[in-house]
C-alpha cells in the first residue's frame, strides 16, 4: 500500500500530463473496443450503453467533488491551526517577560527561534529540519516550565505561564496533524480508476453510436487534467501553486524581532 501523499514525487506538471494522457488512451480503448463490438454483436443498443455511462460519469463527478471538498476543507483546517499556533506563542511570548530571569530571557530567545524556524522551514521547504528543530526548542521550553514550576510551586503567575507553553506545544501538534492529512493513495487509486472506466465507456458508447473521433475528446481529456491537477495542488501543503498564507507566523515574528531590539 502507498503512503498518503502518494503522488508527491510526481510534479504537478507530470500529474496534469499524465492524466491527460490517461483519459486520451483509455477513451481511444473504448472506442476500439466499441468499434470491434459494433460490426460482431450488432444487436447492442447504442442507447442502454449511453445509460450505463452516464451513471459512470455520474458516479465519476460525485468521486472529483468528494476528494476536491476534502482537500479544500484541509486548507480551512490548516489555516485555523496556522493562527491559534500563532496567537498561543504570541500570548506565551508576552507572559515569559513576567517570568524571572535568567528563565525569561532564555525562554524568549527559544521561542523567537520557535518561530524562526518554522517561517523558515516552510519557505525553503526543509520540513522534515524544521520539525526536528521546534521539537528540540519545545524540550527546551519545557526544561525551563519544569524549572518555574520547581521553583515557584505557588506561584499564580507561572502556572498562567506554563499553561500557555502548553498550548503552543499542543496546537503545534494540531498543526502538524492537519497538514499530514492527506488524500490516502487508496483514495487517488480509485479517483484513477474511476476515471479509467468512465472514459473507456464514454469513447466504447461513442464508437457503438457510429460517429467519429470528435476533438471534443481533447477539451474533455483537459477538463479532466485540470481538475485532478487542482486537487493534487490543494493536497501539497508545502508545494504548488496552491499555498497557505503564513502571514499570522510572520507578523509574529517581526513583532518578536522587533521587542529584542
Amino acid at each position: 500500500m502507498l503512503p498518503n501523499g502518494a503522488l508527491d514525487a510526481i510534479p504537478l506538471w507530470a500529474v496534469f500530463v499524465l492524466t491527460g494522457i490517461l483519459v486520451l488512451a483509455a477513451v481511444e480503448g473504448g472506442f476500439a473496443l466499441g468499434r470491434h463490438r459494433r460490426t460482431r454483436a450488432a444487436e447492442e443498443q447504442a442507447g442502454a450503453v449511453g445509460t450505463m455511462v452516464g451513471s459512470t460519469l455520474g458516479l465519476l463527478a460525485f468521486m472529483l467533488a468528494f476528494v476536491f471538498s476534502f482537500s479544500s476543507a484541509r486548507i480551512d483546517g490548516r489555516r485555523t491551526a496556522l493562527i491559534e499556533e500563532a496567537n498561543a506563542l504570541g500570548t506565551t511570548y508576552l507572559r515569559a517577560g513576567i517570568m524571572p530571569e535568567p528563565h525569561r530571557s532564555e525562554i524568549r530567545r527559544l521561542l523567537r527561534e520557535d518561530v524562526d524556524a518554522q517561517v523558515e522551514g516552510f519557505q525553503i521547504l526543509r520540513t522534515a529540519h524544521s520539525i526536528a528543530r521546534v521539537d528540540t526548542i519545545h524540550a527546551e521550553l519545557w526544561r525551563h516550565a519544569t524549572a518555574l514550576g520547581r521553583e515557584n510551586p505557588n506561584s499564580i503567575v507561572v502556572g498562567v505561564f506554563i499553561q500557555s507553553l502548553n498550548d503552543v506545544i499542543d496546537y503545534y501538534a494540531k498543526r502538524l496533524m492537519t497538514a499530514r492529512t492527506r488524500v490516502a493513495a487508496l483514495v487517488w487509486f480509485v479517483l484513477y480508476t474511476l476515471t479509467f472506466l468512465a472514459m473507456f465507456a464514454m469513447g466504447y458508447h461513442v464508437a457503438l453510436t457510429g460517429t467519429t473521433r470528435s476533438p471534443a475528446i481533447l477539451l474533455v481529456a483537459l477538463s479532466f487534467a485540470l481538475v485532478i491537477c487542482l486537487v493534487a495542488d490543494l493536497d501539497r501543503p508545502h508545494e504548488g501553486h496552491i499555498r497557505l498564507s503564513q502571514q499570522p507566523m510572520m507578523d509574529l515574528q517581526a513583532m518578536m524581532q522587533t521587542d529584542n531590539r
